[in-house]
């Protein structure tokens, strides 16, 4: 149980893949002008990145190491995630078409998300087991999103702040992710307890 919560406080807070990795910066910059859109995005995010991680480390130990095409990896991966994505679009269509509609374009581009791929591919290699894949897919999508929200809401109270005008749009959002980053820093030694 202990080293659960330790794969995932690693992978959410230590090893953050947006701030400590810089992956998957696209949807941070794009999904987080509101709160609501962010939060969507990160459970969609959060979807996507868990079961990606669990297919992913199956199709690795049950199909391609066994019939030796290690070297279909990230192809293989890439269609698990986009197929993933789909399902995880037509579902929200259905269930909160508002919610589809205002994530917009950077609903599929989850597909194309660096920090998915990253997330899946170093995955499959280094988790020791399937639950270990999973805990490390699941604590990477809820790092993910903390930062996801965290950043919406500094930048919905930046709207209403006194900045430069040099500093304004995404300037400002640049100086925000980077002292988040440096904040997150500050996790590091949890992983030497």
């Amino acid at each position: 149980m202990q080293e659960s919560i330790l794969i995932v406080v690693n992978v959410a807070l230590i090893n953050n893949f947006i701030l400590a990795k810089f992956l998957g910066l696209c949807p941070l910059m794009g999904t987080s002008r509101r709160l609501e859109s962010a939060a969507g995005m990160a459970l969609a995010t959060l979807f996507v990145l868990t079961l990606a991680s669990a297919l992913s480390y199956l199709l690795r130990h049950y199909l391609l190491v066994p019939y030796q095409l290690e070297f279909l990896s990230a192809l293989s991966f890439i269609l698990v995630i986009a197929i993933i994505v789909q399902l995880t679009e037509i579902i929200l269509h259905r269930m909160n078409p508002l919610l589809h509609n205002m994530l917009g374009i950077y609903l599929p581009l989850i597909t194309t998300n660096c920090a998915v791929l990253a997330v899946t591919l170093i995955n499959s290699r280094s988790a020791e087991s399937f639950v270990a894949a999973l805990l490390m897919g699941v604590g990477a999508a809820l790092g993910f999103a903390l930062v996801l929200i965290i950043f919406a809401s500094l930048r919905e109270k930046l709207e209403y702040a006194d900045i430069p005008k040099p500093f304004r749009g995404a300037a400002i959002a640049m100086v925000t992710a980077g002292i988040m980053s440096i904040a997150f820093m500050g996790f590091s030694g949890l992983d030497s307890m």
